[in-house]
């Protein structure tokens, strides 16, 4: 499906409890049967922003039985949110503690969350620190295991950081750098890459992240040991459960995935051909599977 990316959600901006300005995307549907479940909370990935949901946010919001409240964020330093002038803010307990500002502000007690890539790091944060505003949880090709190879992959694309000189370039960059993963995506499906990675400038595309986030990346020693996270992982015991893995992922292991089932035995586990890190959420048969593990966490 393909809409307008700048309708279907109200738009609002939330201070963060140091007086950031963080941009959310509030998908309400119809009010009345949406608050009849916990919203759902969409949180993107390192240098990505809340219009990676938008097309997953309007099939889960207008859903015609069950539709859910989609909340979609940029973090801190990315999309329409604020730039923050100290840039060690940019780390996990930070943004996970702007995720609870936000639903302290809307008055959100308890949701179910969508964590894509950094998202599902600050996910594991939560799970460790307050499992009791997770309903249930997807993980989209994240766990608590970062390969090495998947972090100089993302390290490389960010150094090479090739400026598009319009739309069609952009597009083409994106196709140079994860075609190989990303066989199952379409013409169309590519555009829509590029329009939710690039905010457009009288139609030239810039990135859309304060460049101190990849200067992190950048900087990453991955000659040291990197640390797994699986006592933050024992913290979603209790939630249900669902991880999301691309084929092709080179980040999250199908090793990894199959250690999260053991560990976590009520698991839903997806594997989505055709793509790599990380999987687009609204094609195929996704949207059902995510729309279906909701309906019954």
């Amino acid at each position: 499906m393909r809409s307008d990316d700048e309708s279907g959600f109200l738009a609002r901006t939330i201070p963060a409890q140091d007086g950031l300005k963080l941009y959310v995307r509030d998908y309400t549907g119809d009010e009345t049967a949406t608050r009849a479940r916990p919203p759902v909370i969409c949180l993107p990935g390192l240098t990505r922003n809340s219009r990676d949901f938008h097309q997953l946010a309007l099939l889960l919001s207008q859903h015609p039985t069950t539709p859910y409240r989609v909340i979609t964020l940029d973090a801190r330093g990315r999309g329409r949110s604020e730039r923050d002038a100290d840039k060690s803010h940019y780390n996990l307990a930070v943004e996970a503690q702007d995720v609870l500002t936000i639903c302290a502000a809307l008055g959100i007690p308890q949701a179910s969350f969508i964590g894509t890539s950094r998202g599902g790091l600050v996910l594991h944060v939560l799970a460790a620190s307050r499992p009791d505003i997770l309903k249930a949880v997807i993980l989209n090709d994240i766990g608590p295991v970062l390969e090495k190879v998947g972090l100089t992959d993302i390290r490389d694309y960010l150094n090479r950081d090739r400026k598009p000189a319009d739309r069609d370039d952009a597009v083409n960059i994106l196709r140079e750098n994860h075609g190989s993963a990303f066989t199952a995506l379409g013409d169309e499906d590519w555009q829509d890459m590029a329009r939710a990675i690039y905010a457009f400038e009288n139609g030239k595309p810039i990135a859309d992240y304060d460049p101190a986030i990849a200067a992190q990346m950048q900087a990453l020693d991955l000659e040291a040991p990197l640390p797994d996270l699986w006592a933050q992982f024992e913290g979603f015991k209790d939630i249900p459960l669902m991880v999301i893995r691309g084929e092709n992922s080179k980040l999250l292991t199908a090793a990894t995935t199959d250690e999260m089932a053991l560990r976590h035995p009520g698991a839903t586990i997806k594997v989505i051909a055709g793509q790599g890190h990380a999987p687009i959420l609204h094609l195929g048969d996704i949207p059902d599977a995510i729309h279906s593990f909701l309906s019954a966490a």
